[in-house]
């Protein structure tokens, strides 16, 4: 049972990552296009725009989320997803109260530390990373075979 759940340990993880990916970047969608009910608490409008940092952290939820969907660039989209939800929790919600559930920072929780998870595993199966790593090791290769002129 342990050698087939590890064999599909990546296909788990793929779809994961693409699960959160589209849910981060609805949220990212909402808040700057007002689509999907619109931003928080603007009763379907946006936020305005270069607006400290709402506005910034809807531009990383938007794109941070669509590439980590693609699982392109993966590692570094998430650990910036991370790393927003972090200071949404601490700036935002923190103030409010101890623990997430008091202030109602349970989804900016939860989207740090599943995208901190994100950045330590990698996008698994079916990501662009992979096919992006695939010809660039196959060019490492080409380059190795060549030979040396001297």
């Amino acid at each position: 049972m342990t050698a087939h759940l590890n064999r599909t340990q990546p296909y788990a993880i793929a779809m994961f990552r693409i699960v959160i990916g589209l849910l981060f970047a609805c949220h990212g969608a909402a808040s700057l296009f007002g689509v999907l009910g619109g931003a928080v608490g603007s009763h379907g409008g946006t936020v305005p725009t270069g607006t400290w940092p709402v506005w910034y952290a809807a531009v990383i939820q938007l794109v941070a989320g669509a590439l980590v969907l693609l699982g392109l660039g993966t590692r570094g989209a998430a650990f910036v997803a991370s790393g927003s939800m972090a200071y949404a929790y601490f700036d935002v919600h923190q103030s409010a109260a101890l623990w997430p559930i008091q202030n109602g920072g349970e989804l900016s929780v939860l989207f740090c530390w599943t995208f901190l998870l994100l950045g330590f595993t990698g996008s698994g199966a079916l990501g662009l990373d992979r096919l992006v790593d695939s010809r660039s090791a196959m060019a490492d290769q080409e380059r190795a075979s060549q030979p040396v002129a001297g």
